[in-house]
C-alpha cells in the first residue's frame, strides 16, 4: 500500500476515534483497517493505539507518531496544490486564535505583516485565554501555549517560554528573596484566580516536579492588573516568561527560584486539519512560523 494513503488511514483512525468508524469513513472493511494498523505498529516498533473493547486512545508514541504524519500529509498536498496555487494571488478571510498579551504583543504584528503582503485578504482574530474549539468556531489557525490534550490537531511548534517566578526590587529588600520554594510560605502571593484547580503552584525539585499550596494575598483574573501590583511591590507571581520579558529586561522586575523552574512550555501554531488546507493558511502558516520563531522571548 501507498505509504502516504497508510498515514491518511492511520489520521483517520485517531480523527474518527474508532477502527470501525475510520473504515466507514475511507469505506474500507473493518479486517482492512485492522491489517493495516497492525502493519504499521510492526514496522514503527511501538504500539501506536492502545484498544479496548470501549475505547481507542493514542499511546504517547502514536501522538507523536500522528504530529509528524499531519505534517508530512500536510506537506504533500501542499506541494500538490502548490502550483495550482503559485499565481494566485490569496484572498478571503483568514480567522485567528491566540492567547489574549501573547496575541496582543506578537500575534498582531504578525497578523498586519500579512496583510501587507496580501491586500486582498482579510483576517479576524480572536484573543482568547480559553482553548477556542477550532471546528465550532469556524477557526483557522490557533496559537496554543502548553502541551495539547487533543491530538487530533495538525501542530507546528513555533518556539517554546517558561513560567517564571517574578517580584519587584522593592518589595524583595523588604521581604528577602526566597532561595527555595519551601521558603515561599512566608511572603505575600499574587495568584491568577482564572486557574481552575488548587491554588498550587509547580517547581521541579531533586529531579521531580513537585506541587507546592500557596495561601495568595491577592487574586486577580487578568495578567496585567496582576503584574502592575508584582511591580507596586504588593509581592511575589508567577508569569510566563513573554509577559515579563521587558521587565526583566529593564530590572523592573526580578526573576526568582530559576534553578527549580519546571520544564518549558510549548509554544505551537495548530489547524484544524490538513486536508483541503486553503493556500491562505498554509501562507500564513509559514510566515507566522518565520516571525514567531525568531522572537527571542521563545526561549
Amino acid at each position: 500500500m501507498d505509504r502516504l494513503d497508510e498515514l491518511a488511514v492511520f489520521i483517520a483512525i485517531l480523527d474518527a476515534g474508532s477502527l470501525a468508524a475510520a473504515g466507514r469513513r475511507l469505506r474500507r472493511s473493518p479486517p482492512a483497517i485492522t491489517r493495516l494498523l497492525a502493519g504499521l505498529e510492526e514496522r514503527v516498533g511501538a504500539r501506536l493505539f492502545e484498544r479496548t473493547t470501549r475505547r481507542l486512545a493514542p499511546t504517547d508514541a502514536g501522538r507523536r507518531f500522528a504530529e509528524q504524519a499531519r505534517r508530512l500529509l500536510g506537506d504533500y498536498h501542499a506541494v500538490m496544490q502548490g502550483a495550482a496555487d503559485s499565481d494566485v494571488s490569496l484572498h478571503g478571510m483568514l480567522r485567528l486564535t491566540a492567547p489574549v498579551v501573547f496575541g496582543r504583543r506578537h500575534v498582531t504584528p504578525v497578523a498586519t505583516s500579512f496583510l501587507d503582503m496580501w491586500p486582498a485578504l482579510r483576517i479576524e482574530m480572536l484573543l482568547s485565554d480559553r482553548n477556542l474549539d477550532l471546528i465550532e468556531e469556524g477557526l483557522d489557525v490557533a496559537v496554543r501555549i502548553g502541551r495539547l490534550a487533543d491530538s487530533g490537531l495538525m501542530v507546528r511548534r513555533v518556539g517554546e517560554v517558561r513560567r517564571v517566578l517574578v517580584a519587584s526590587p522593592a518589595y524583595l529588600a523588604a521581604r528577602g528573596q526566597p532561595r527555595h520554594p519551601d521558603d515561599l510560605a512566608g511572603h505575600d502571593i499574587i495568584f491568577t484566580s482564572s486557574l481552575l484547580g488548587p491554588l498550587v503552584w509547580r517547581f521541579h525539585v531533586d529531579g521531580q516536579e513537585r506541587a507546592f499550596r500557596v495561601e495568595p494575598r491577592l487574586m486577580v483574573n487578568d495578567i496585567e492588573a496582576k503584574l502592575v501590583a508584582v511591580r507596586a511591590g504588593q509581592g511575589i507571581a508567577a508569569a510566563l516568561s513573554y509577559q515579563v520579558v521587558d521587565d526583566l529586561a529593564s530590572g523592573t522586575l526580578i526573576r526568582l527560584l530559576e534553578a527549580f523552574e519546571s520544564p518549558p512550555l510549548p509554544v505551537q501554531l495548530v489547524v484544524p486539519s490538513v486536508r483541503h488546507m486553503p493556500a491562505r493558511v498554509r501562507a500564513f502558516l509559514d510566515h507566522a512560523a518565520r516571525q514567531l520563531g525568531a522572537l527571542a522571548v521563545l526561549t
